[in-house]
């Protein structure tokens, strides 16, 4: 049992390689948990993993637990150190380590990024048989050999049933093809952004959260697409990172044109800087002081002084013509018009006209 215990010591020897490619069971449940950063494929992201191995290095190849099964990884380096339990970093932890890998695995592994690039090859040999507009991003293989994933994007969908026959007719398993898009894309082919690190998407980002303008004019950047647009063409991820601090310091900030009152001068705020907390303002009416900045401790007291009312100047009213006949003809409210009743005379002058029986109007004829 103790040959098959796995090695907690933290401090390397010359026969801890040994033991690491041998077949390890699982740690003893009192051991401390220890926190590990792996990565499935080259170029893939970073995750955090958890296990209760001690002494984990770096490029060592350990077995993770998915929900299809183990998965190899490789340790790219010790993790965050976090004092809670795993159960309670649920969202936060995205692996949990099992045990090393064994020789046998190591080389099954390597055996299979190579079969991989060979399915990479062969579907791209189908896809111009069939001259379907796909481009193929990334092939990814279970370490169990039951499924098979072609990542692809286009611009419109793709009828790609016949390609999926002749992919299982060659490979002989599942085939499952996934069409992603273009911020999917840049995370698995990996990159330099514009600030010269790593691009976030590749190294450590799980998900993507939604990214607006809004974000950029909040935090003052010029809103020209080729400064916050990432190389995927997007809006960068990282206008997200501190967009919610900017919006809590700027709420309490006055906005651009807001009017102040200060020692009797009315100023106007034309700009405002959020970090440092300062206002700048201008006279409205063009005073010899010009521009003016002001800190914080300056401009809270004004935000807090009620403001004094501007006069209001009452509106000119010609008194040559009445305020009707003054209003442009098509402004004025058209005058309803009734058609006026047809009044017949009777023989005997009548005003109502109730003889309405006689030759004209269709009756009998008195005469007869």
């Amino acid at each position: 049992m103790q040959d098959n215990a796995p090695d907690i010591n933290t401090e390397p020897s010359e026969e801890q390689p040994t033991q690491s490619a041998a077949p390890g069971g699982p740690a003893p449940e009192s051991a401390p948990y220890s926190y590990y950063y792996v990565r499935s494929r080259t170029g893939t992201p970073a995750l955090s993993a958890v296990s209760r191995i001690r002494g984990l290095h770096r490029d060592e190849l350990v077995m993770v637990q998915t929900d299809h099964g183990l998965e190899p990884a490789t340790v790219t380096g010790p993790g965050p150190d976090f004092s809670e339990e795993p159960d309670i970093l649920k969202g936060q932890v995205s692996y949990t380590i099992t045990r090393r890998a064994n020789r046998e695995e190591v080389d099954k592994f390597e055996n299979l990024l190579a079969r991989e690039a060979d399915a990479h090859t062969t579907c791209q040999t189908h896809i111009a048989r069939h001259n379907l507009g796909m481009k193929l991003t990334r092939v990814e293989r279970y370490f169990n050999g039951s499924k098979i994933i072609f990542y692809f994007t286009a611009e419109n969908r793709v009828d790609f049933r016949e390609l999926v026959k002749d992919l299982v007719q060659e490979f002989r398993t599942r085939v499952e093809i996934r069409q992603i898009g273009v911020r999917h894309e840049t995370k698995m082919v990996g990159g330099i952004g514009c600030c010269g690190r790593e691009l976030c998407c590749a190294s450590f980002i799980k998900d993507f959260a939604p990214v607006s303008i809004k974000m950029a004019k909040e935090q003052n950047l010029p809103l020209n697409p080729t400064k916050i647009s990432g190389v995927c063409n997007r809006l960068l991820c990282c206008l997200t990172y501190e967009y919610d601090t900017y919006h809590a310091l700027r709420k309490g900030m006055p906005k651009p044109g807001k009017l102040l009152q200060k020692e009797g001068m009315e100023l106007k705020v034309i700009q405002t800087n959020v970090l440092k907390g300062t206002v700048t303002v201008v006279p409205v009416s063009g005073g010899s002081e010009g521009i003016k900045v002001l800190t914080r401790e300056e401009w809270e007291p004004l935000l807090a002084a009620p403001a004094t009312p501007r006069p209001v100047v009452p509106a000119a009213t010609p008194s040559s013509a009445p305020a009707a006949d003054s209003r442009h003809p098509r402004l004025q409210k058209p005058r309803s018009r009734r058609p006026k009743a047809k009044r017949r005379e009777g023989p005997e002058g009548d005003a109502e006209g109730r003889d309405d029986e006689g030759p004209e109007s269709g009756g009998e004829n008195p005469t007869d």
